[in-house]
């Protein structure tokens, strides 16, 4: 298979990323911590590669995501936490609303940071 065909390959276990909702990459697109601008350059990866960031993921659709260690959110500062579960969140489920539409990709973002980068 070509390169240009073989979709999103995850930087940690190699895989597929098939599913948008599956993708850390667009999961921090759209809360603000990968610029447009270098987005297609962007490592990806599965969430659940990357636990730090899904453990904040507070949602009955998405099964909970635990850290051993340091970065254990149940380590953390609490307003760090709220505000991290907060965002993370909201973006994973805009995720979802995203998934499947015809929306463009610059849209994906929550509208807050849509905001910021005009």
């Amino acid at each position: 298979m070509a390169k240009c065909e073989e979709g999103y390959l995850c930087q940690v276990c190699g895989k597929d990323v098939e599913e948008i909702t599956e993708s850390d990459l667009y999961l921090r697109y759209v809360i603000g911590r990968v610029d447009p601008e270098t987005l297609h350059t962007a490592r990806e990866r599965h969430l659940r590669c990357n636990p730090v960031l899904a453990q904040f993921i507070v949602d009955p659709r998405f099964p909970p995501v635990f850290v051993t260690g340091p970065f254990d959110k149940r380590f953390l500062d609490a307003d760090y936490v709220r505000n991290e579960e907060q965002l993370v969140t909201r973006g994973w489920q805009r995720l979802l609303d995203v998934a499947g539409t015809d929306a463009p990709i610059v849209e994906y973002p929550l509208v807050e940071v849509r905001d910021r980068w005009r």
